[in-house]
């Protein structure tokens, strides 16, 4: 496993990042996402308290999403060969998954985010299927292209 190869994960990670955000985001200013606030900043602000100042909570909180994605991309270069669409689908159903019994609940929102309401497991579920298909997609495009194979591969 080389270095390049982590690296190069980070930064599809962080790239898949930005598009799931973009979608919470535009779901988010469209009030069709049934979240009270974005994830990351209610996670921060459940760390950091509610005193900390708006935009060290914001910059934070983009900062440890942006990380986190990043991380887990790198994570699937270093372990799976080659990395495909269905195997960022698979991560991106994965970390929603332990998103969705350690993370909400500890924000209060509930397992699956049945305190507030049910609709937060879909919308969130499709947030990390955009996650895991861009991620996939870039990274099997990367690795098909470099190969001189086809960028569509789905295996």
């Amino acid at each position: 496993m080389t270095q390049h190869r982590l690296r190069e994960g980070f930064g599809y990670g962080v790239v898949a990042t930005i598009a799931m955000s973009i979608l919470m985001l535009v779901a988010l200013v469209s009030e069709m996402s049934p979240m009270p606030q974005p994830i990351p900043k209610a996670i921060v602000a459940q760390l950091f308290g509610s005193g900390i100042p708006k935009p060290l909570l914001m910059a934070l909180a983009v900062g440890l999403h942006l990380g986190y994605g990043g991380l887990f991309g790198a994570v699937l270069a270093g372990v799976a060969r080659p990395v495909t669409i269905r195997k960022g689908l698979a991560l991106g159903i994965g970390l929603w998954a332990v998103m969705q019994v350690t993370f909400l609940p500890f924000l209060g929102w509930g397992v699956f985010g049945t305190a507030i309401i049910p609709k937060i497991a879909a919308a969130t579920l499709i947030l990390h299927l955009v996650y895991g298909g861009v991620l996939g997609w870039t990274m099997d495009r990367d690795t098909s292209s470099a190969a001189g194979a086809s960028p569509t591969t789905t295996d």
